[in-house]
């Protein structure tokens, strides 16, 4: 594996840790794709450091689980706007 890559992982997973970022926000946070993101926590950090890989995934793994109120939270906010608009 490159060097970058490695140190790409190890950041990504620092910056997930530090911040109880969602994959969305570190991707947007280091204009990546989700998916790499995703890659480098789940698989390539599992190579590099293993310790640092689970403690980032136990965040992921939380936002996981909160991500449903999450999106019914932004909709009902979404809908709270349109009603205030034809008020």
């Amino acid at each position: 594996m490159k060097d970058y890559i490695e140190e790409r992982a190890m950041n990504i997973a620092n910056y997930i840790i530090d911040n109880n970022a969602t994959v969305r926000q570190t991707a947007k946070q280091f204009g990546i794709s989700k998916s790499t993101v995703h890659k480098d926590v789940t698989d390539r950090l599992m190579q590099i450091n293993p310790s640092l890989a689970k403690e980032a995934r136990k965040v992921l793994d939380v936002n996981k689980s909160e991500r449903h109120i999450r999106g019914g939270l932004a909709t009902k906010e979404k809908y709270l706007h349109k009603q205030e608009a034809f008020l």
